[in-house]
């Protein structure tokens, strides 16, 4: 059975017309257009309705709709227009404001900061690279041969590479597994000496984990000159962790392999948290890894052009986010990550 269109008409435009307040205004809008208003119960019905008025009906139900919406805004605007200026909101200078809660830097920004000052105060420059890498100067600038396990796909997120004009073979890409290429790049610019610090996102397809995550924050250091030796790479990481750490803390090389340095070696420091007795942060050892490093490799140079025997240097490299949650006390590398306001409230 058709709905009675005019007859609805006739009462919402009288409705509209009779309304006195605002507050009306919205009781006859929301009989009409709401969710559970007259419109959309009609709409509702069309399906029950013969097929061939089906139609008929709709683009009825459509202009009364289309109608009634035009004839509450006009409505509403002539009630806004009629206000006096005495009516009119005033603004109370009185009335308490807002609160506006003041941001501040995240924990692994802090630690980016606080570890860059110090290699500043001692002659070092901050240089940024691309998170999108060639395969040259994430690996084979840096000494590492192609069979080695970190170029493998299940260790590298590799993307795909673009084609040339010329169909000539385009160089892979990949998302840098290091910071590390930044030190080939500012070497085939530069020549020595260089001292510089390489702060950045780094990426690698590892399950993510209490302690391991596919993306985290490294600080690439190296210097280059004339007669650089291993002992000025020992003294220059100890002034490092007693000027982060505290100046009580013992430090110890062990004989690492690294590709791009040698000699390797990692660096442990008395444990923070314990006082090198012996903890569960450091596995009753008392001691924890903190940073790699080791004299930069002949090949490396070799790679960017240097003449041979006639620099040397060195490099180190940490993970921010490990030195974040040993400071901070942090036993989840998630955390960092998971923008959790509760969690960065405490820093």
């Amino acid at each position: 059975m058709p709905f009675d269109i005019p007859a609805l008409q006739a009462d919402a435009k009288e409705a509209i017309k009779n309304c006195l307040t605002l507050e009306d205004l919205d009781k006859i809008r929301n009989k009409y257009l709401g969710r559970k208003g007259v419109i959309l119960e009609m709409t509702s019905q069309i399906p029950n309705l013969p097929v061939h008025e089906r139609p008929i009906q709709g683009r009825l139900i459509n202009e009364l709709k289309k109608e009634i919406a035009i004839l509450l805004e006009a409505k509403h605007n002539e009630f806004r227009a009629s206000i006096s200026v005495d009516e009119k909101p005033v603004f109370d200078e009185t009335f308490p404001a807002f609160k506006q809660e003041l941001g501040h830097k995240h924990p692994l920004s802090i630690t980016f900061e606080e570890i860059c000052k110090i290699f500043q105060q001692c002659g070092f420059s901050i240089e940024e690279g691309p998170e999108i890498e060639t395969e040259f100067n994430n690996f084979t600038g840096l000494n590492i041969p192609l069979d080695h396990p970190s170029r493998d796909a299940f260790d590298t997120f590799y993307l795909q590479p673009q084609k040339h004009e010329n169909n000539t073979k385009a160089q892979k890409l990949l998302l840098r597994s290091h910071t590390s290429p930044v030190q080939v790049r500012v070497m085939k610019s530069r020549k020595p000496p260089l001292a510089v610090v390489v702060p950045g996102k780094v990426y690698r397809p590892d399950a993510v984990d209490s302690s391991h995550s596919f993306m985290f924050h490294q600080i690439e250091g190296f210097l280059v000159d004339k007669d650089i030796k291993f002992s000025d790479l020992k003294g220059m990481i100890d002034l490092f962790l007693k000027s982060y750490f505290g100046k009580g803390i013992t430090m110890r090389f062990r004989p690492h392999f690294f590709p791009f340095t040698e000699p390797s070696a990692e660096v442990d420091i008395s444990c923070i948290i314990c006082g090198a007795k012996g903890c569960s942060v450091c596995g009753k050892k008392g001691w924890l890894e903190i940073m790699g490093c080791g004299m930069i490799h002949p090949n490396v140079f070799k790679q960017v052009g240097y003449p041979r025997n006639k620099y040397t240097g060195f490099a180190f490299g940490m993970g921010v986010d490990r030195i974040a949650m040993l400071k901070y006390g942090i036993d989840d590398i998630r955390l960092l990550y998971e923008n959790d306001i509760r969690f960065l409230k405490q820093f």
